[in-house]
């Protein structure tokens, strides 16, 4: 049995992962964690909890920043909007629109939970900062980033990290 698979049995699974990003967001709004910061440079995170089956992490979002289309190398996971708003770029890999990327607006108390192929780029395209509490399970260990080219997704490099925000993500480990 893989480290997934035990986790899932576990409860660990996306609908465990939205719950507990939900309870975090709540904590955080009722001030139970240092504030958020921001950086002009990069995204602010901190990671609130780190355990053998997941990680939780609080993440500060300035209008216009962003992730690159990645995935979670192999975790499972959730968002939760906890203010603000993040719009999120979702690969279609099926039905008639396969092959494209799909746009979603998640408004604050929004919550997207999903599996280990899950594909997508998380952005603020709004006015304002915004803040969001992320789940991965088991805990991230490697991401891998992508490029939609003629509709089938292509890897355009991987990175060792346990950190959803890495600092240098176009230094990829091909």
């Amino acid at each position: 049995m893989t480290q997934m698979e035990i986790a899932e049995r576990a409860g660990l699974g996306p609908a465990w992962l939205a719950e507990l990003t939900r309870l975090v967001a709540d904590d955080v709004q009722a001030g139970a964690y240092p504030p958020v910061g921001f950086d002009a440079d990069q995204r602010w995170h901190r990671r609130i909890h780190c355990d053998d089956w997941v990680d939780v992490w609080l993440i500060g979002w300035l209008p216009s920043q962003s992730t690159q289309l990645h995935d979670h190398g192999g975790s499972s996971g959730a968002f939760t909007v906890v203010s603000g708003a993040l719009s999120e770029a979702l690969f279609v890999g099926a039905g008639p629109h396969a092959g494209t990327l799909r746009e979603r607006l998640h408004q604050e108390g929004a919550c997207v939970a999903f599996g280990s192929a899950y594909v997508h780029d998380v952005r603020n395209l709004a006015d304002a900062p915004a803040v969001s509490v992320h789940a991965y399970s088991p805990p991230l260990a490697r991401m891998r980033f992508y490029d939609v080219r003629d509709g089938r997704l292509a890897v355009d490099g991987a990175l060792e990290t346990d950190d959803p925000e890495p600092v240098a993500p176009r230094a990829l480990v091909r």
